[in-house]
């Protein structure tokens, strides 16, 4: 491991240098992928810095315990003593961060929502969920894109399709794919009684155009007029469209902008997408045996969490996590059980066989 983390060290030292070249700060595409390195690399490379200062103190504070100036010992025996639990401190959080990267992490994400069982309840719990990702998201500095939005006549949404740009996004909001069931007593109930009502969160990964090359010759383009709210364009003007990927029959549609060069922009993106999603999801399931024990996203059907209103509670079923603070969770403080999700991963993959490659 020390030899990796010296290659890492070393590696840092040449990109700082590349940074300061004038021909890569001329080349916009090389100087992103270097600054993208280099802040993958910055906190392993700090951490194993102060390591290595921190073992090189070793010997003289080992020497300076045995001191008979008996003040100084103490002190040596108290700077050891903190020196040697940094160090095993620091080991495990280099441990962690040279755990296997997801090649996705840092990508923008694309997610639907979908109303599922439960009528305009599982609709209305759908919109609860748009606003709580989207107060996360700015809590996290992240911007927000409605892509395409079906809303429900009591409120909510059917289906909502939004796109949430910012740094490593994906990282956090991978975990989110799945069913998630409301338990509480709707507005419309007049008896009080708690109804249970489910929604569905797919997270996709956007696709750049490294992942994946969508060839146009394969699409086919359809107009149609938008619907809901707009203005004086809505069901007079072309504007929503719907693509099609015709070899797969695949299709998307957006109607959230005015115009129709837009909203086909938002849609070939969804699509690409989309298919990529497909791919990495295959990939998952052949790879499925090695990943049993890891937290991987949810398929829509799979029952992921339970926001239980009553008891102000949200468990999450995979790691069996639950916490009493519903109103905090669903106000965009999801880091509360994501972080949780994060903790429970990063220590599957260390007792897992794809653990720490070295």
């Amino acid at each position: 491991m020390i030899d990796r983390l010296k290659i890492m060290d070393e590696r840092y030292e040449e990109i700082n240098k590349l940074l300061s070249d004038p021909e890569v700060v001329c080349d916009i595409k090389k100087l992103t992928e270097l600054s993208k390195e280099q802040r993958s690399l910055e906190k392993t490379v700090m951490l194993f810095r102060e390591q290595m200062k921190l073992e090189e103190s070793l010997p003289d504070l080992r020497e300076m315990k045995n001191s008979s100036d008996e003040e100084m010992a103490e002190m040596a025996q108290i700077e050891l003593e903190e020196a040697t639990n940094r160090i095993s401190q620091i080991e495990e959080e280099i441990k962690i961060l040279l755990l296997p990267k997801d090649p996705n992490d840092d990508k923008n994400v694309i997610v639907e929502i979908r109303g599922a069982a439960g009528g305009d309840e599982a609709n209305i719990f759908a919109g609860d969920l748009f606003r709580m990702y989207s107060k996360y998201a700015e809590s996290k500095g992240w911007k927000i894109e409605v892509l395409d939005a079906m809303p429900s006549e009591m409120g909510g949404y059917s289906q909502i399709q939004f796109k949430v740009n910012g740094e490593m996004v994906y990282s956090s909001l991978k975990y989110e794919s799945g069913a998630h069931r409301v338990q509480r007593v709707p507005a419309t109930e007049a008896q009080g009684r708690i109804h249970t009502s489910t929604s569905t969160v797919l997270v996709m990964p956007e696709a750049s155009e490294i992942d994946f090359e969508l060839d146009m010759n394969d699409i086919r383009v359809d107009t149609f007029c938008s619907s809901g709210p707009g203005g004086q364009g809505v069901n007079t003007t072309y504007s929503a469209v719907r693509v099609t990927h015709i070899p797969t029959g695949m299709f998307v549609a957006c109607q959230t902008h005015r115009s129709q060069h837009e909203n086909k922009a938002a849609a070939l993106d969804l699509l690409k997408t989309r298919m990529y999603d497909q791919i990495v999801r295959e990939k998952e399931e052949q790879e499925g045996a090695e990943r049993q024990s890891l937290i991987g996203r949810g398929d829509r059907s799979e029952k992921i969490r339970t926001y239980n209103y009553p008891q102000n509670r949200v468990t999450d079923h995979r790691i069996g996590f639950t916490i009493n603070r519903l109103d905090a969770v669903i106000d965009g403080k999801l880091d509360l059980v994501i972080e949780q999700l994060i903790n429970e991963d990063q220590k599957r993959k260390l007792f897992s066989g794809e653990s720490i490659r070295l």
